[in-house]
């Protein structure tokens, strides 16, 4: 019988095989490619960028560095999967992670669209992940090809992944009671209902409560982290930070995921101000390198219907 799995696409296994400053440059054209050809996204990330006040030399470098996030994935994911990250990543605040490693209630690691955010979960995975593996919460990409090559490329050792969905939530819940990691990306849209209406540079947006659900519910710890894309091609940077704006504190009956007889309105108020807390945070995170955040991604769109 013939196999359901399609095959990587020639064009991806060619260019996994140049160099990371090779795929830089490439991906600085491309950037600037798709800024002159997509009036759409051109226009949604002017609107962005304006609004978080991002000067016009960062703007210019986020155009490039837009193209460069795309064109590393190949080099990243067509890696043997046993195989480390081949380009150097240095890590700074690596031991906040080891102090939440082996605590109750696992860590949540969320890492904007900042960087080479994809680099961050295999870097964790590469370091940590025999000690205290990762599960990280996606989306599955429509297009077939796509989406098998995306789950295979994630599937590392110490690294899951679970899908966006209520059987993608279950697992990062089970993941954090035996004391591992989940990943999340917090400045992503969720489905409709899954989230709440919170500001983010200034604007409403519809801004996920899973990461805060999770926290309250497990009592993990919570740790941002960001990849830097370092010049040049010479590789990359994790930096790992204590939240800016910790999340509210929660009330002792209401821990372990847990609420009051009355409190349908106070679990409410308690969401909005940790999504509130969440997005401060990614702003400040934002905040320390501007030219490296994906400004075209459609962070205020309307919340999808769940299927």
């Amino acid at each position: 019988m013939a196999s359901s799995i399609e095959p990587t696409p020639w064009w991806a296994r060619w260019l996994a095989r140049r160099s990371l400053s090779t795929l830089h440059r490439w991906g600085a054209w491309a950037g600037w490619l798709t800024w002159l050809l997509a009036p759409v996204y051109r226009r949604r990330f002017l609107d962005n960028a304006a609004r978080a006040e991002v000067s016009a030399a960062d703007r210019r470098r986020a155009v490039a560095e837009a193209g460069r996030t795309l064109l590393e994935l190949p080099r990243l994911w067509l890696r043997p999967a046993g195989r480390p990250i081949a380009d150097p990543v240095h890590w700074e605040g690596a031991e906040r992670i080891e102090a939440a490693l082996g605590r109750p209630g696992g860590l949540i690691f969320m890492t904007p669209h900042l960087g080479s955010f994809e680099v961050a979960a295999q870097a964790y995975a590469d370091r940590f992940g025999a000690r205290q593996p990762m599960t990280v919460l996606y989306r599955p990409a429509r297009k077939v090809a796509l989406r098998t090559l995306t789950q295979a490329a994630r599937a590392r050792p110490g690294l899951l992944t679970a899908p966006a969905s209520l059987a993608g939530v279950r697992q990062l819940v089970r993941a954090l009671q035996v004391g591992q990691t989940v990943g999340l990306l917090p400045d992503q849209v969720p489905p409709d209902g899954l989230g709440v209406w919170a500001p983010f540079f200034g604007r409403p947006a519809y801004t996920m409560t899973l990461g805060a659900r999770l926290a309250r519910q497990t009592g993990a710890a919570v740790l941002l982290a960001w990849c830097e894309r370092l010049p040049q091609g010479r590789g990359y940077v994790i930096r790992v930070t204590e939240p800016a704006h910790p999340l509210p504190e929660v009330s002792p009956s209401r821990r372990g995921g847990g609420a009051p007889a009355d409190s349908a309105g106070s679990d409410e108020a308690w969401l909005q101000s940790a999504a509130g807390a969440i997005n401060r945070s990614m702003e400040a995170l934002i905040a320390s390198c501007p030219s490296q955040y994906l400004w075209g991604y459609h962070r205020y769109k309307a919340p999808r219907r769940p299927r």
